[in-house]
């Protein structure tokens, strides 16, 4: 549902009331979020859905409910997604937001529709699983089930509190607020969490306790990446070229890619592959921007597109749009330690971590090690982590991230690339300021 951004209207109506709790979303609500979409659900399905619904959940709220029978929500999913308050000292709804956009039948019995019971994230769910469920999984009535968080927190608890003890690693006598944690898959969630309250323009939260306890959370993130990766791969006119070697080679069209661009840099005898693209440049906001600018409205763009549709084309395309998505990740890492964060070290889980070009890319682009998991499926670590909590093995979310989670590689940066990037940064940034010209230009 996340990635349906027809609430464009709604999301728009919604920041020109300018409500104080806009600035716990970066200063502008996304129509990522579900305000939006509730609004729009409201104004457009009014009578086949929004007045028949007795309940409205996020998916994770869904899943804890089909499986305890609990009406209980996350702390994590009401507050980043849903504008829910919590602090050090209360959590409460904002009634008057919520009347003030036009969703004051959502108020009654405290917000019962949307969430009445809040709790923190590894916290037991009603009794455990109840009998439907436990028949469905194959599993005992009562086993413990967590309070949930939305798949891209779990990653960020998978991974973010690994023991880098032995590593060399910057943050190795740093508290634990130097790193962020990225969930690389369709999209990419940037992750940072600090002890004081921190507000970042065009970054969502800071968030109370949403994905640490105890701790702000503030989460930039990249609306496309896995998926425009894949969109400018499938839509050129190498692909079924490429797709054939990599049935042939038995391996996937990524791999193929990846040896491709190494194969064009020792033909080009470039110093890098990344210096393929000295004249090719791409903005990924091909389904909007979601941070550090926090707005949808943003279009992709290509610069130094010829004629050829050969495989080189594509390879050079690919290694372009992968370098954009990690100057994405240096565009919101600057706007996040500009704000007051201290971020120096990257720790990586998701789909898009098995690709080493990636991966050693985001690492080169912004001059910061990556760290990769010992486990691979962080998201699952971190849900797994949760249910260590509700079941009793461990007594707190921090002592089962530091018990359950290890480093797996370290990927350091390529000093040699470091200019090359400093002047990709630079054109990649004069890319948006370009976009903007040409937007006031029509409007004029």
């Amino acid at each position: 549902m996340w990635l349906d951004h027809r609430a464009g209207k709604q999301a728009d109506f919604i920041n020109n009331t300018k409500h104080d709790i806009l600035k716990f979303v970066g200063g502008q609500i996304s129509l990522e979020q579900e305000p939006p979409k509730l609004l729009w659900l409201k104004e457009n399905l009014r009578s086949q859905c929004w007045d028949k619904a007795g309940y409205f959940f996020d998916l994770a709220d869904f899943l804890t409910w089909k499986a305890t029978g609990s009406l209980s929500r996350s702390l994590c999913t009401l507050v980043c997604k849903w504008l829910y308050q919590a602090s050090e000292r209360s959590q409460r709804w904002d009634d008057t937001f919520y009347q003030q956009i036009g969703l004051e039948d959502l108020l009654p019995n405290n917000y019962r529709k949307i969430g009445s019971d809040v709790q923190l994230p590894g916290t037991p769910v009603g009794s455990g699983l109840h009998k439907a469920a436990a028949d469905q999984l194959g599993l005992a009535v009562g086993t413990a089930v967590a309070t949930s968080v939305i798949d891209a927190h779990a990653g960020g608890v998978g991974v973010i509190a690994c023991d880098v003890r032995g590593h060399d690693l910057s943050c190795e006598n740093q508290p634990i607020t130097a790193r962020i944690a990225l969930i690389c898959g369709t999209s990419t969630c940037h992750m940072a969490i600090s002890k004081d309250l921190i507000f970042v323009n065009g970054v969502w939260g800071p968030y109370y306790s949403a994905m640490v306890p105890g701790y702000w959370l503030n989460e930039g993130g990249q609306s496309a990446t896995g998926c425009l990766v894949d969109h400018v791969i499938f839509k050129h006119a190498a692909y079924q070229e490429a797709k054939s070697i990599a049935e042939e080679r038995d391996c996937s069209i990524y791999d193929v890619l990846n040896a491709h661009v190494q194969s064009l840099a020792e033909k080009q005898h470039v110093t890098s592959p990344g210096q393929l693209t000295k004249d090719f440049h791409v903005w990924p906001d091909f389904h909007g921007n979601r941070s550090p600018i926090g707005d949808a409205s943003l279009k992709g763009m290509i610069c130094g597109l010829s004629l050829s549709s050969d495989l080189d084309s594509l390879a050079v395309l690919y290694l372009a749009t992968i370098q954009s998505i990690a100057l994405g990740t240096r565009h919101i890492l600057d706007t996040m330690n500009k704000a007051g964060h201290g971020i120096s070290t990257m720790f990586a889980c998701g789909g898009l971590c098995k690709n080493q070009l990636y991966i050693q890319t985001h690492a080169d682009v912004t001059g910061m090690c990556v760290v990769l998991p010992r486990e691979s499926e962080s998201v699952l670590l971190g849900a797994a982590i949760l249910g260590a909590c509700a079941s009793g093995d461990y007594s707190s979310v921090q002592e089962a991230m530091q018990k359950m989670s290890g480093v797996g590689t370290v990927v350091r940066p390529n000093t040699n690339t470091e200019q090359f990037y400093h002047k990709k940064y630079r054109v990649f940034l004069k890319m948006l300021e370009h976009q903007r010209e040409y937007q006031d230009l029509m409007k004029e």
